[in-house]
């Protein structure tokens, strides 16, 4: 029962990393360390992309599954099943990397902008 809900917890902290890394350009505007943090996870999500890497999340995942119930394909909630069909959606490699490009050329964009938008700012004062 314990890594059943250790792999639903799992799930659900991966599904907010994706959230964070398609809005975090958003709240990093505002928050160095979050713009630190978000473009790593950008960036390591490129790197991941380009090798074939899975993420280190779903190996938990999988692992923390097999210690439960190794036979089970269905084993927790109804709301982490279908938030786990979000998070391994089904898509080729090349699609998801396209994805994750567009992706980072967004983040990069708002990261530009508001960093235009606040040398204007200086310079004015």
């Amino acid at each position: 029962m314990l890594y059943r809900v250790a792999a639903d917890f799992v799930v659900f902290i991966h599904f907010l990393w994706i959230v964070f890394l398609i809005f975090g350009a958003f709240l990093g505007k505002k928050y160095r360390a979050v713009k630190i943090f978000h473009t790593s996870g950008l960036g390591f999500a490129v790197i991941m992309q380009i090798f074939g890497w899975y993420c280190p999340l779903t190996y938990l995942e999988i692992w923390l599954r097999q210690r439960h119930d190794p036979l089970l394909a269905y084993s927790g909630s109804f709301i982490i099943h279908y938030i786990e069909r979000l998070i391994y959606i089904e898509l080729s490699p090349a699609i998801f990397f396209v994805l994750t490009l567009i992706l980072v050329s967004v983040s990069a964009y708002i990261y530009y902008s508001e960093s235009k938008r606040f040398s204007k700012r200086k310079i004015q004062e």
